[in-house]
């Protein structure tokens, strides 16, 4: 009996011990634990993190703002990451809806206007004002092509990728970003260039957006239409730096009048199914065989070849533009000649390439050669003495001519027949 009272007491001493090991280390861990994790974390408050004995003083609490910074910074990394993706989404939107590298071209075409038109100095701050007013107004009217032509490019290969038929981008929100940037573009060139500047922006981009966008479904004659619009951009630059339109200024919007014409046939014959199938009323549908089209090309060609000796004659560029351009529209007039002989996809391709070579080459020229204020009122003024040394050498031998003859005798031909052998009289002189 005492033997087993003993095993018994060994036994309650023995779980007793474990039961004090247990919670020991429980509680050890219950200690450690949180020394572990607040040890890692920097006080907010202090510039160094609280060390061990901290975590002993009665009533410590451990620090909770640095978890709230760090969700804060997670939420504006998550919304900045947000803002960039619909900033390159609408940005691309905007781009496309624009169509940016035809507007950059149109912009190319007003500044040389302006430059032509500036005379001896060219203010490049009105340049630059004049270009981004230009740039505004022919994202706008593009935009708005694209608005009515929804429907129409959703059918075409080569246009159903575009912001609005692809559904990236709404047609309320396009319509917003055209009137904006239109309007903002026309206000720009009334006050930073004249009134005049911005009536030819305004009424371009109403004859392109409102009569040559529904033109394309209606009539083949939109191409004509079209090239009007593609020639007024020069002259709204000359306008915009002169205050005025000459007969001087219509040289560069006739070269691109009859530029547009090869350019946009050579598209149309490439690109005639797709039209088809958007619905659009192009030339070369109604003519199978590419005939008619070949030879309006060609004929609009040869319209370009006098333009380089109009400018000559007129002052506005030297001798040499007009040799230059000359042999540049017989290039390109050779490659739509080509294509009239041989109506292939790969003529068209050719004069195609050809007519985008000519434009800048064609206005680099007359940018080079062009003829200042200056230079003209020289040029003027040598031609004027020229004249009038002219002038002045013949009124000098036409008094000489008097004087010879007031001093000639009277009677000296008294010695002629009918008495040659009679002597000449003398003449004393008064």
């Amino acid at each position: 009996m005492w033997r087993n009272s003993v095993s018994f007491s060994s036994k309650l001493i023995n779980s007793n011990k474990s039961l004090f090991n247990s919670s020991s280390c429980s509680g050890a861990n219950d200690v450690v634990r949180p020394l572990l994790h607040c040890g890692s974390e920097f006080h907010p408050y202090s510039s160094s993190p609280p060390s061990s004995s901290d975590y002993l003083k009665p009533g410590f609490q451990p620090s909770d703002g640095l978890p709230a910074l760090s969700a804060t910074a997670v939420d504006l990394a998550s919304l900045a990451s947000k803002s960039a993706h619909l900033t390159r989404h609408y940005g691309r939107c905007y781009w496309e809806l624009s169509k940016a590298r035809l507007s950059m071209l149109v912009v190319a075409t007003s500044g040389t206007g302006f430059v032509l038109g500036s005379g001896s100095a060219v203010d490049f701050a009105g340049l630059c004002w004049t270009c981004a007013g230009t740039m505004m107004v022919a994202a706008s009217a593009n935009s708005l092509n694209q608005v009515f032509e929804k429907y129409n490019d959703a059918k075409m290969k080569r246009t159903m990728q575009r912001p609005l038929p692809s559904g990236r981008i709404t047609r309320p929100h396009a319509v917003a970003w055209a009137c904006t940037a239109g309007l903002a573009g026309t206000a720009l060139l009334a006050s930073k260039a004249n009134m005049l500047a911005a009536g030819l922006a305004a009424s371009n981009l109403i004859l392109y957006a409102f009569v040559y966008t529904p033109l394309k479904q209606i009539h083949p004659v939109n191409t004509w239409v079209g090239a009007v619009v593609g020639a007024i951009p020069p002259l709204l630059g000359w306008a915009a730096a002169s205050g005025q339109v000459s007969l001087n200024a219509m040289i560069l919007p006739a070269a691109l009048y009859f530029w547009q014409i090869p350019h946009f046939m050579a598209l149309a014959y490439l690109c005639r199914n797709d039209y088809a199938a958007g619905g659009f009323r192009m030339f070369s549908l109604a003519d199978a065989s590419g005939q008619r089209t070949a030879s309006v090309a060609l004929r609009n060609c040869a319209y370009l070849i006098p333009l380089g000796y109009v400018a000559y004659d007129w002052g506005v560029t030297s001798g040499w533009f007009c040799i230059e351009s000359t042999i540049l529209t017989l290039a390109i007039s050779a490659t739509a000649f080509s294509f009239y002989k041989d109506r292939t996809t790969h003529k068209a391709r050719r004069m195609f390439h050809a007519s985008l070579l000519y434009l800048p080459v064609f206005m680099s020229g007359i940018l080079f050669h062009r003829i200042s204020d200056n230079q003209q009122c020289l040029v003027e003024e040598s031609s004027q003495s020229i004249a009038e040394l002219s002038m002045s050498s013949q009124d000098g031998n036409v008094i000489q001519k008097d004087k010879l003859k007031k001093h000639r005798p009277p009677v000296s031909y008294a010695s002629v027949a009918p008495f040659p052998f009679l002597p000449v009289p003398s003449y004393v002189s008064s």
